[in-house]
């Protein structure tokens, strides 16, 4: 299912980006590695995996025919594949830790249950906008609910549970993944309007593409998975 996800969002951004003139099959190569050795192999052949994009670049890139600045079309196919491609092996990474299903489990309700009510509460109460220039439509207000509420699910979701020694821990999970997930959705939307465009894609309908749904979780995969790698050393 990752997988699937993977190659609709790359190939959502490498649309997008078009004009750039991306080497589209070595980010799709790039992020199947990287989805491929976390799931064989863990997060050494996860990066391993990743850097697979750099080869196959090198090589489409010596025999393709463009105009386009070879370290543009290069920079864009990595950033694709390593955005996108790491961001998901992260969160095979966690599935396979300890607790790792209540831990992924976990980490996919606090982004979703943050994202919705940032939103409610931005409609609502949003009346200081948090940053104007990459994404005018996000207010101080609606990210203070979707923080209190994201942090909220996440101690719910462990309360009673031996994923931490301390309960505190859930609230310091909690925090970098809000934090992370909102990273994630104002990384995107520069991008986007870096390219100038509303949404990466149409598949979804009225909520744009694969990439516009995921791209919370991009962040919050591999801050969550390095957020438990430091917790489980307290």
């Amino acid at each position: 299912l990752l997988a699937i996800a993977a190659m609709l969002a790359l190939h959502e951004f490498y649309g997008v980006a078009r004009s750039l003139r991306p080497l589209v099959l070595a980010g799709y190569g790039g992020a199947l590695g990287a989805l491929l050795g976390a799931e064989l192999g863990g997060a050494a052949w996860s990066l391993g995996g990743f850097t697979l994009t750099f080869v196959l670049a090198f090589v489409f890139a010596a025999v393709a025919e463009t105009r386009q600045s070879t370290t543009v079309a290069i920079g864009t196919t990595v950033l694709g594949a390593g955005w996108i491609g790491l961001g998901l092996a992260a969160l095979l990474l966690i599935r396979d830790g300890p607790e790792g299903r209540l831990a992924l489990i976990t980490v996919l309700l606090t982004v979703f249950v943050a994202d919705t009510f940032a939103y409610v509460g931005g409609r609502m109460a949003g009346r200081h906008r948090m940053t104007p220039v990459m994404s005018p439509g996000k207010t101080w207000e609606g990210f203070t609910a979707g923080a209190v509420a994201g942090i909220l699910t996440t101690w719910i979701a462990l309360y009673d549970e031996d994923l931490f020694s301390d309960s505190w821990h859930s609230f310091v999970f909690g925090g970098t993944i809000v934090l992370a997930a909102t990273i994630g959705d104002l990384f995107e939307s520069i991008v986007k309007r870096d390219l100038g465009t509303k949404d990466m894609g149409r598949l979804l309908l009225g909520h744009g593409g694969v990439l516009d749904r995921i791209d919370s979780l991009l962040f919050a995969g591999p801050a969550a998975y390095f957020a438990l790698l430091g917790l489980a050393e307290l």
